[in-house]
């Protein structure tokens, strides 16, 4: 769709046709002094007419200025990956390192426990028994061992391998010989 005054909506609005505008045109340029034999609306003079908004800022065309912008992106992304990596990283090991010293803090209090019940010399006098198997003296000491159940026979003994590699057994077994 073109741009300018012929597709501005509020001109449409108002009903003129192209006819009209061609001849409101025309009017204007009359009351400027352009009445030229030349069509309304073109250019007189003979140089080439400078577009101011070309040349931008550094007088770049949008291209170069696309590819600046996408490098300078590039450069920050690659500064901010290696920092951004190297934190997430050591996130990980201190989560790890958490976990440890929470692991660490419930062995050590199972071990307190643990010391304070072999405090009591009833439990640590249990534990002797049980474990090391101690006796007061003048006690008769028992040991009751249990018969040990005899071990099952091994297997019968396949067919004795006849020291051929798998390949020539598997296709003597295909063609028929020595089965």
């Amino acid at each position: 769709m073109p741009v300018g005054r012929a597709s501005d909506p509020r001109r449409r609005s108002q009903g003129e046709t192209p006819a009209q505008r061609r001849a409101e045109r025309a009017r204007r340029n009359a009351s400027r002094g352009k009445s030229t034999g030349k069509r309304p609306g073109r250019q007189t003079s003979s140089r080439p007419r400078s577009r101011p908004g070309t040349g931008g800022a550094f007088k770049l065309s949008s291209t170069r200025r696309a590819a600046g912008l996408a490098m300078l992106f590039c450069v920050m992304a690659l500064s901010v990956s290696v920092p951004l990596r190297t934190y997430m990283s050591q996130r990980a090991d201190l989560a790890a390192q958490e976990q440890q010293r929470t692991e660490l803090q419930q062995q050590v209090s199972d071990l307190e426990k643990r010391k304070e019940e072999l405090s009591d010399p009833a439990q640590l006098e249990a534990e002797a028994r049980a474990r090391f198997g101690y006796v007061r003296p003048g006690e008769t000491p028992y040991i009751v061992e249990a018969p040990i159940a005899p071990a099952p026979p091994p297997p019968p003994a396949e067919s004795a391998d006849s020291g051929l590699p798998w390949y020539e057994e598997l296709w003597n077994s295909v063609v028929g010989k020595g089965s």
